[in-house]
């Protein structure tokens, strides 16, 4: 029987979707293969984990200059690569013991961190252990580069060239896209999720999205599109931030739209079928999602760093427009449901990027590099 270990970092996360996508696939492709999808870094220093993630979050809300400057700077990556092998060697006692009893037969990594750290692990013991790097923004940054990762998954052409201009080789990268679940082919019946919803299907749809944590100024977004005068209706998904989501059923009876409210939910893909718009941060995960629906994207608030390279990819590819505050996206709504041909334009851009099979072409290599070390 087949073993496959996955790594992220951070729960209800882009990169916890991007492992959990693959994982969906390798039982599809294969029905008695093991996975195991562990947190790394909840699993290796949970105390530090917490912390991190506390800080990270304060940052990019209070400073996001901070964090702009650490993302991708070679400086810090120089700076910082004693520090980072002296965690990957605290880490590799709690590493050995997993290995040891999962005994994988591959690893999969959708973060940096993760894959740095088995990199490390394959060079100080000497193993073969297949190890890829999945990829969940379009841009890669040099947290990734290592020598012993055997395949990298990028979403796009000029991902690749990034890396090979970085010095790895052209044999290694496979432009197979974001993963995102199967389950994303599928085409959900428009007029029965309308209904079970609630809305009209004579209206325009706009979903509004936070990712996994429910970020972003959705608050003030709802202000912003309450003053639209075009008919539209509206989804909110707020994720696992429950603050969000009773804050806004406090106030849904005062909202003009008609309206949809939901926490974490696994329907996003019935969501975006049924959608005209989406108005989201733009995290590689989210963006995938709609890419692969070919969903007009509206951006707001990305986060320095990897959404700022990610809302760059998107314009230039004429996919997206972004606002430059909540004022701002309502205009823009207005203009985009206004003028029907746009819509059209960014919805074949979006189906031109779009890749539903990369969580299953994932898992066919990862069963590939396997059978080649067996």
């Amino acid at each position: 029987m087949k073993r496959v270990l996955l790594l992220y970092i951070s729960n209800n996360s882009g990169h916890h979707c991007a492992t959990k996508a693959i994982e969906e696939a390798l039982h599809l492709i294969s029905p008695g293969i093991k996975t195991l999808n562990i947190n790394c870094f909840n699993y290796t220093n949970p105390i530090l984990e917490k912390t991190i993630n506390s800080i990270y979050n304060k940052v990019i809300k209070i400073r996001p200059e901070v964090w702009e400057y650490l993302y991708d700077n070679p400086d810090i990556v120089r700076r910082t690569r004693k520090m980072r092998k002296l965690i990957h060697k605290f880490n590799s006692k709690k590493l050995k013991k997993l290995i040891h009893d999962f005994n994988p037969e591959a690893v999969v990594c959708s973060q940096a961190f993760p894959c740095g750290m088995i990199a490390d692990f394959k060079k100080t013991y000497g193993l073969n252990l297949p190890l890829v790097g999945v990829l969940t923004d379009y841009s890669p940054h040099s947290y990734w580069l290592y020598d012993n990762v055997d395949a990298y998954i990028v979403p796009c052409e000029k991902t690749q060239d990034k890396f090979i201009a970085s010095g790895i080789k052209k044999e290694k990268i496979f432009i197979y896209g974001i993963p995102i679940s199967p389950r994303f082919e599928n085409k959900a019946d428009k007029e029965s999720v309308l209904k079970n919803l609630k809305l009209d299907d004579d209206l325009s749809t706009i979903l509004i999205m936070g990712g996994g944590q429910g970020l972003g100024p959705i608050e003030d977004l709802i202000f912003a599109i309450n003053t639209i005068k075009a008919p539209l209706q509206v989804i909110v998904v707020c994720g696992v931030n429950h603050k969000l989501k009773k804050w806004l059923e406090d106030r849904k009876r005062l909202f003009r739209k008609k309206m949809a409210i939901f926490g974490y939910t696994k329907d996003v893909a019935g969501l975006m079928d049924i959608s005209s718009l989406i108005v989201t941060k733009p995290g590689g995960l989210t963006t995938a999602e709609a890419l692969t629906k070919g969903l007009p994207i509206l951006i707001v608030n990305p986060i320095p760093g990897q959404e700022a390279k990610n809302t760059e990819f998107l314009l230039n590819e004429q996919v997206a427009v972004k606002a430059k505050d909540a004022l701002n996206a309502a205009v823009l709504i207005e203009e985009l449901l206004n003028n029907p041909e746009q819509l059209k334009q960014m919805r074949a851009s979006a189906l031109k990027h779009a890749q539903p099979e990369s969580a299953i072409k994932i898992s066919k290599l990862v069963q590939n590099l396997i059978q080649a070390e067996k």
